[in-house]
């Protein structure tokens, strides 16, 4: 069928040589558009170490974080493991090439020892959540 219909526009009473050098380049524009027109969420330091800390303490790791792609990117929310943790990240987008924070703060007033968390951002970034790890030792006062 395909076949017949190239015939069909190959031939000059139809067009001429239509089938091949426009249908075939639209095809591949449109394919190319769909994988790149898109937000892309990168951190610069996804694991962070915060080292040792009293109990009682609130630590706040940073992470910068840059939209690589050519769409804006949104961050809709932050998954957290428990009460703990708090973030604050950017509630606007995040234009193409711009650059931002999120800072996530860690209160250890009810934990000690060696910790090693996650948080998991949430974005209209189509490869899913960014995960943002940070650890450290709590010591108890």
């Amino acid at each position: 069928m395909a076949t017949d219909f190239c015939k069909i526009l190959k031939n000059p009473a139809h067009g001429g040589i239509f089938c091949l050098r426009t249908l075939l380049p639209l095809v591949a524009l449109l394919l190319t558009l769909n994988g790149v027109a898109q937000p892309k969420l990168e951190v610069a330091d996804a694991k962070q170490n915060f080292g040792f800390v009293k109990k009682g303490d609130i630590v706040k790791v940073i992470y910068d974080i840059t939209n690589k792609g050519n769409q804006p990117l949104i961050i809709n929310d932050a998954e957290v493991s428990c009460s703990c943790t708090s973030v604050d990240f950017p509630t606007q987008p995040i234009p193409p090439g711009q650059s931002a924070r999120i800072t996530v703060s860690f209160d250890t007033k009810t934990v000690y020892n060696r910790q090693d968390r996650v948080v998991y951002v949430n974005s209209n970034d189509p490869r899913g959540p960014a995960k943002l790890r940070y650890k450290g030792v709590v010591l108890n006062k």
